[in-house]
């Protein structure tokens, strides 16, 4: 009997990425004329996954997301993987933005997927382990055929295809 080949998938997100997209965020809020004296600034923290924006109007605070989700882009990070909140009042008249880095598959989501998986009626066998998937068949065609079905829906958040054998 042949052997089973499978696939991971996954949701990973580059940090050292996000990092260098940060730094040139943070960059260019001190060099940019229409922000440099605004009093704007973004943090991020690598252990929460968090960046946190807080400026003096709304406004101001859209542009710096729109500068870094440049920067993001630019570096190869997809956008689904961060969720922004809605602007929260802060101190001061000011206005704060947290934008989470969304890593790994949730459990709703992952059972989403292997419902919509199995609703293909291909003969493969997915487990949920965690936060990935593994989808196992003795043929490769219909492994195929599931990324690119798994490429063409919308979950919410980049999905990656790793450890194919």
């Amino acid at each position: 009997m042949a052997k089973d080949s499978s696939f991971d998938v996954v949701s990973e997100v580059n940090m050292q990425e996000v990092d260098n997209a940060y730094q040139q965020c943070a960059r260019e809020i001190t060099q940019r004329y229409d922000l440099k004296d605004s009093g704007a600034t973004i943090d991020l923290s690598k252990g929460d996954k968090l960046f946190t924006i807080v400026a003096p109007a709304d406004f101001v605070a859209r542009q710096i997301t729109d500068v870094l989700n440049s920067k993001l882009i630019k570096r190869g990070i997809d956008l689904k993987s961060i969720s922004w909140d809605a602007p929260q009042a802060a101190s001061g008249g000011s206005v704060r933005v947290l934008g989470h880095i969304v890593e790994g598959i949730d459990q709703p989501t992952a059972k989403k997927i292997n419902k919509d998986i199995k609703d293909r009626k291909l003969k493969v066998k997915v487990v949920i382990d965690a936060d990935k998937l593994r989808v196992t068949s003795a043929s490769k065609d219909a492994l195929q055929e599931v990324i690119a079905f798994l490429r063409d829906q919308d979950y919410g958040q980049p999905l990656q295809f790793t450890n194919y054998r």
